[in-house]
């Protein structure tokens, strides 16, 4: 196992096998037609607001801003793991062999978002500005290339500075990002290419640099293990994630919701199940980000069918999920050695996510009354939490 194109890919094929293990639990159907939806209600609210977009619009700015700094971050993807830091040293040498499919993996995988964005925008530089198709097109080009250079730049700079002060490094090939990609569409393609000879430079010196020095296996061993606790945690919401553990915190701004609970043997699930949510935040989390999607969805969606389906998947996930977490038995609690009948737990989430219904249908209603048909909402919203309640496995 000495060589460095069977190890990248054996860890290449774990990588993918371990992803598409938690994407199939992640992309389900219901999710699908939400999507389906949401694109589809954006893209008639985006080909409507160009009909009335003012010529004067800064569309160069905007595209060069949005993805100038999805450029800027490129975080490298390596696969290293802690044991490297020891099995991996007598193969050193060889390393910039490995290194090199890292870097080209996560040019690839990264360069997907920028240029989806910089394509959805095209409309709009068609529509406010005098660029022919040739220039745009070149635009795209042209933004291929730069993130290639911060690719290989922010690995360079890590493996050089140990990610020290990445902040400012990224902060100034977001800068500079900007300023190239709106010179590329308000001046010229070849005007523009003084960055790249700029971002080329920077890439040469931080090469230069990188000669000699130790693989800072520590620094990447962290960045992998950070990358993959984002992407455990998201899939955690979809599916139970057996090795992920969530924090818990306080949240003493909160503490006010427990002083209704009426101290008394039989409120003892409802005072547990209520410190659950609120204090753990996978649950707490998972209840605020999927209201906040549907809150800001109603707000920017005047497509009264296309709202309401969206708020009804979003109650729906929400409901489901709160209770399988709320309800898993997967570790010991000091409540069940006490005499408390096995049914008040549930009584106590169901009333919990029956309060959660209603606040949530409370913050998208307020957020969706500039909308018609907005009363709707909230009648959708609790109607689809109660029957998620009464109809999933207990």
């Amino acid at each position: 196992m000495n060589n460095m194109h069977n190890i990248w890919k054996m860890r290449f094929g774990h990588f993918v096998n371990e992803v598409q293990k938690y994407m199939r639990f992640i992309v389900t159907g219901h999710i699908a037609i939400v999507f389906v939806f949401v694109a589809g209600a954006a893209g008639y609210q985006y080909s409507e607001w160009l009909k009335v977009a003012p010529a004067s619009f800064p569309a160069e700015w905007l595209v060069a801003a949005t993805v100038g700094i999805l450029l800027a971050f490129s975080r490298p993807t390596t696969l290293i793991k802690e044991p490297d830091q020891v099995y991996l040293l007598p193969l050193e040498t060889q390393m910039p062999v490995y290194f090199k499919k890292a870097v080209n993996w996560t040019f690839w995988s990264q360069l997907i978002i920028p240029a989806v964005v910089y394509i959805v925008t095209i409309p709009l530089l068609k529509t406010v500005t005098e660029l022919s198709s040739l220039q745009i097109w070149l635009g795209l080009a042209f933004i291929i290339a730069l993130k290639y250079l911060n690719v290989v730049i922010e690995f360079n700079y890590r493996f050089a500075n140990r990610g020290q002060a990445i902040v400012v490094d990224r902060l100034a090939r977001g800068l500079l990002s900007i300023l190239a990609i709106e010179t590329a569409l308000t001046s010229s393609v070849y005007l523009a290419a003084i960055y790249l000879i700029i971002f080329f430079a920077y890439k040469m010196s931080l090469q230069k640099r990188v000669i000699g020095q130790p693989v800072p296996y520590e620094h990447f061993v962290h960045l992998e293990q950070n990358r993959m606790l984002r992407f455990y945690r998201f899939a955690n919401y979809f599916t139970d994630v057996p090795h992920l553990r969530g924090t818990i915190r306080r949240r003493a701004w909160l503490d006010s919701a427990y002083k209704w609970i009426v101290f008394s043997s039989k409120n003892t699930q409802l005072y547990l199940v209520f410190r659950t949510f609120i204090r753990t935040d996978d649950h707490f989390y998972l209840w605020l980000r999927l209201t906040a999607i549907a809150a800001v969805i109603t707000a920017f969606v005047d497509i009264a069918i296309v709202a309401w389906i969206v708020v009804a998947a979003l109650a729906f996930a929400t409901t489901l999920q709160l209770k399988v977490a709320l309800l898993s038995n997967g570790e010991f609690r000091m409540d069940m050695l006490f005499p408390i009948a096995p049914t008040q737990r549930l009584k106590a989430v169901e009333k919990l996510l029956r309060i959660t219904s209603v606040v949530q249908s409370i913050i998208v209603t307020l957020c969706a009354i500039a909308q018609p048909h907005f009363y709707m909402i909230p009648i959708i919203i609790i109607v689809v939490s109660e029957l998620t309640l009464r109809l999933s496995k207990k």
